[in-house]
């Protein structure tokens, strides 16, 4: 078996928070915070996550784009942490960079010729009547003019800017691409004509391609591989096949219900997933996922439908990083009162569970009362009484423990405790 072309580990880029005159470091934001995935040549793995998840981070880190905080990044088998400014310049002639947005990559003041034949130019070849045979080569390749050379960026389409910037990576003859999101900002039809480009080049000239996207269903039709990233983490890894087919993380799973369908009845969002991204300068303890999961793990004496206890987790969630306006939600209740009986605690207790899509009586008693006590501790203005009796009734592992990665299948991993044989449940009885 062959060594990977581009093997990442431990990859971390955290920026400094700084507050004060003195402008003292007071936290950090984990944007990448300790990812693995290794790339074979001629291989496709997507990176792929909600905006803010941290993959375009990780691309111009293990690029050194932008220097790593720690970790190991290895390219055919040399240290590219270590690489001094020699070395990394003749790295990057191997690993090239195609951004998201083709408008901002090119400067208006040079032709397209100019801009395709600038890394040529870099890396030492002086002889301007090769480096432009080389480019309108290069250009044809694409679905270009040789004549397309002598214009400016602002003569041509999205699409075609694209074209060009897939042309000018290709200059110097890679044997990595990193393509961060690069028909995000096209149209479907255009998409299409860009990713077949993409993958003729990629067959002909035998590179390696780390996709970085949102889009789950251009992953699908593009990738070998697929890697999750989630909140600076990479959550789940594997063959795209299976990771479709048999996804092991709750995330995965959401990511897969919002590829477009044509049957309008079908949903296209994130519908299972609650709240936004958590902070990355704070994210949550335990499992990341645990704050909008739909399947977070319920303690063992607790019998809750799955939808309400996932419902009292957002309360739990709410009441420790926002608390509760109290005062607005009287003037709101104050509003609604002919409409509803009750005194007015009853009836903001009502309005809580509500806002949150609690039934008025969840389907286990003890879990109930507890909920009504930390409701009678939020309407008494003790928001720090409320968490504590809900951080006790309704514990969870995904919150105290953070998930190692388990097997799913055959190089096919997730890191979700569903998969810890502690939490694993038990196979139903045969019947005799």
């Amino acid at each position: 078996m062959t060594d990977p072309l581009l093997s990442v580990r431990d990859l971390t880029k955290h920026y400094p928070v700084t507050s004060g005159w003195l402008r003292r470091e007071t936290g950090q934001v984990r944007a990448v915070d300790g990812i693995s995935f290794d790339l074979d040549a001629g291989e496709t793995l997507g990176l792929v996550g909600e905006s803010g998840c941290g993959k375009s981070t990780a691309a111009r880190s293990l690029l050194r784009i932008e220097e790593p905080t720690a970790g190991e990044v290895y390219f055919d088998g040399a240290d590219v942490i270590e690489f001094d400014k020699a070395e990394l310049k003749r790295f990057r002639r191997r690993a090239q960079l195609i951004f998201q947005d083709p408008t901002s990559s090119f400067d208006p003041r040079m032709t397209v010729g100019e801009s395709v034949a600038e890394p040529l130019r870099v890396h030492g070849m002086r002889d301007r009547s090769r480096r432009r045979a080389i480019v309108t080569d290069l250009l044809e390749r694409v679905g270009l003019d040789a004549d397309d050379a002598d214009r400016y960026p602002h003569e041509f389409s999205g699409g075609q800017k694209q074209r060009i910037a897939l042309a000018r990576a290709l200059v110097v003859n890679p044997d990595l691409i990193v393509a961060d999101e690069p028909v995000s900002a096209l149209d479907v039809s255009i998409q299409a004509s860009i990713l077949s480009l993409l993958e003729s080049v990629q067959k002909e000239f035998d590179l390696a391609v780390l996709f970085i996207s949102h889009d789950m269903g251009i992953v699908r039709e593009v990738c070998d591989r697929v890697a999750v990233m989630y909140l600076g983490e990479i959550v789940e890894q594997g063959p795209t096949a299976g990771v479709f087919e048999n996804p092991g993380h709750p995330y995965t799973r959401e990511l897969l219900a919002s590829i477009l369908r044509p049957d309008p009845r079908q949903r296209h969002h994130l519908s299972g997933l609650t709240g936004d991204l958590p902070d990355p300068a704070d994210p949550p303890p335990g499992c990341r996922f645990h704050t909008r999961c739909p399947a977070v793990i319920q303690p063992a004496d607790l019998d809750l439908d799955q939808e309400n206890w996932r419902a009292v987790m957002d309360v739990r969630v709410h009441l420790r990083d926002e608390g509760i306006d109290l005062a607005s939600l009287r003037e709101l209740v104050g509003g609604e009162a002919d409409r509803q009986v009750g005194t007015d605690d009853v009836r903001l207790k009502r309005r809580i569970r509500e806002e949150f899509d609690i039934p008025e009586r969840l389907e286990d008693p003890a879990a109930d009362g507890a909920l009504d006590d930390a409701l009678d501790a939020v309407v008494d203005d003790d928001v720090e009484a409320a968490r504590d009796v809900l951080a006790a009734a309704f514990p969870t592992p995904c919150e105290a423990d953070r998930p190692a990665h388990y097997a799913i299948d055959d190089d096919h991993h997730a890191a979700c405790l569903l998969h810890d044989e502690r939490f694993l449940a038990e196979p139903e009885a045969a019947d005799d």
